[in-house]
């Protein structure tokens, strides 16, 4: 069962994820009882991977407590599945996808992918490659045929399999961009992509072009505001430039099946998620 307020408040009082949270715990619980448009509200943990750094359950606990119903993992701080399945038993959580890097060889894949298939992930997504790849068009092309070979032994595991991006992706490759050739030579049957909105946007991209271009591509989301060009600072969710329910209209319309809020170098961690995720109520 979900943690009870009580018990949140207890965790937190302790000096769980931040003092600065408690204040926001009742706003939160206020909050909640607004009629909600979003039926669920995901969270990537990279968000709060300093205060999971610090206390790997409280964190959860707290996360929980202001709304998060998702979590797409960011690494497992060396704790084995069945660890991390009771604690997202014990706080009502799921974990439909994770992060995971590249590996040295393709067959390195086979055992990541059994400890995502007992982690009861449902995607496996690449977050970020190295220089190696961004080099010409040859470049994009090796990580393609990287993406599809991982794409086709996830299958055979039982997962769907993706790729996320940054800003770089999108940056001129000759006539063309990396993104283009990235997303050209993929095999749609095998990857997916997951749509970082914040980083196509600095990009200067229109995430709504991009999910009509690749339809049916998009399974998920990050979710994190720009402030106004030219610096297109990163924000909470709803704190800056970005038309999400529009966005997220798109990509439903297409397939979209989760979204994870997230914030790369938040100020304080549990503030940014509360606040995004009480801003996701309105979508």
């Amino acid at each position: 069962m979900r943690t009870t307020r009580r018990d949140a408040l207890r965790m937190l009082a302790a000096g769980v994820a931040g003092g600065t949270l408690l204040p926001r715990l009742a706003m939160a619980e206020r909050e909640s009882k607004r009629p909600s448009r979003i039926e669920r509200v995901g969270l990537q943990l990279y968000t709060v991977r300093k205060a999971m750094a610090k206390d790997l359950e409280g964190t959860i606990a707290a996360v929980a407590a202001v709304g998060v119903h998702e979590l797409e993992f960011a690494g497992y701080y060396n704790k084995p599945p069945v660890w991390w399945r009771g604690v997202l038993k014990r706080y009502g959580l799921t974990a439909p996808s994770t992060h995971i890097a590249l590996p040295a060889k393709d067959d390195d894949w086979v055992p990541l992918f059994a400890q995502a298939k007992e982690m009861e992930h449902n995607w496996v997504m690449v977050p970020f490659v190295g220089q190696e790849f961004r080099t010409g068009v040859d470049g994009w092309k090796r990580l393609a045929d990287r993406l599809n070979a991982g794409g086709m032994l996830a299958r055979k595991a039982g997962l769907n399999f993706g790729y996320h991006n940054h800003d770089f992706e999108f940056a001129p490759v000759g006539n063309t961009t990396g993104y283009e050739i990235l997303t050209t030579n993929t095999d749609k049957a095998h990857v997916d992509l997951e749509l970082d909105l914040y980083w196509a946007v600095k990009a200067g991209q229109d995430p709504v072009a991009l999910i009509k271009r690749w339809s049916g591509r998009y399974t998920c989301f990050h979710m994190k505001d720009a402030g106004p060009p030219p610096a297109r600072a990163m924000l909470d969710v709803g704190a800056g430039t970005i038309d999400f329910p529009k966005i997220l209209a798109a990509g439903r319309a297409q397939g979209l099946k989760h979204w994870f809020i997230e914030h790369d170098e938040p100020k304080d961690a549990m503030a940014s998620v509360q606040a995004s995720a009480a801003a996701m109520l309105n979508y």
